[in-house]
């Protein structure tokens, strides 16, 4: 018996940022063909995450050696416990980068909790000090660790104008409303798609347009039709036409702004820092 056939990926003749994704962890054929196949679906833009010391340069050379690809520096709370004064260093030399558009990805984790909770809570306080003071954005994890959550956030966004992310967001609605009330964006991803993913769905229907932005957390959390694979950028499509869905736009309308989201987020403020450093070297 031959298998039901998947549906094609959709087109819809929109530029699309793919805002969190792991290129590094592709290689050779498989990283060019996956540019590419992005591409075709309208991919004009992807930012690959950092998330620990063996790959800050990784994802560097990533945007160095792709136009359409930039990248973030950061260490994600599973390594918190190696965090230490060399690899701050590290990631503040990393965010001098013209293509680093964020730090991240830094948080809370408590469901895996692979570093004590005072090591994973040190390391993401001296990661937003490091973003505050580079004027960057913070793309955020947290998993089971929300009142902490919102405790060291609300610490940070006194000390900066500088908004930020909570990524590949799942949580309850009540961090849901304490990131929207400060102003900052949530990621969304192939999750929306899942069947026993009310919880994310809720959040989308509860999140104004103007603060969504689109991810794929690729290799991970594939979405419907092609869940059981690998993740990958391309896969985008699915997740706006199931958001669009959620929020009764057409998916053109929720491209749209979704772009323009992303823009505001990563892109203007690499746009004011680029055109001061060029103003800086004319005078």
């Amino acid at each position: 018996m031959s298998k039901k056939k998947r549906r094609d990926i959709p087109r819809f003749g929109h530029p699309i940022i793919e805002t969190h994704c792991h290129l590094d962890y592709l290689e050779g054929d498989e990283l060019h063909e996956t540019l590419l196949q992005s591409s075709q679906v309208g991919v004009e833009k992807l930012i690959t995450i950092a998330v620990s010391e063996s790959n800050q340069d990784r994802v560097r050379a990533l945007a160095d050696a792709h136009a359409q690809v930039y990248c973030t520096q950061g260490i994600h709370p599973h390594d918190a416990a190696h965090y230490c004064d060399q690899l701050d260093q590290k990631v503040r030399a990393g965010c001098e980068h013209p293509k680093v558009v964020a730090v991240g990805e830094i948080g809370l984790d408590y469901f895996y909790e692979n570093a004590c909770k005072e090591d994973q809570w040190a390391c993401f306080e001296a990661q937003l000090s490091i973003a505050a003071e580079n004027h960057k954005p913070v793309v955020i994890h947290t998993r089971e660790a929300e009142r902490d959550t919102e405790t060291i956030l609300s610490s940070y966004r006194a000390r900066t104008s500088s908004p930020g992310v909570v990524h590949s967001f799942s949580s309850a609605i009540e961090l849901a409303e304490f990131a929207l009330a400060q102003n900052w964006y949530l990621g969304f991803n192939g999750m929306v798609t899942f069947k026993n993913a009310e919880q994310v769905r809720a959040a989308v229907i509860a999140t104004p347009l103007n603060r969504i932005l689109l991810e794929t957390d690729s290799p991970y959390l594939t979405p419907e039709p092609y869940r059981g694979r690998k993740n990958r950028p391309y896969y985008l499509p699915f997740v706006a036409e199931k958001i669009a869905e959620l929020k009764e736009v057409s998916v053109q309308e929720l491209l749209a702004q979704c772009r323009a989201n992303s823009e505001e987020l990563f892109f203007s403020p690499l746009k004011e820092i680029t055109t001061s450093a060029a103003g800086g070297a004319a005078s």
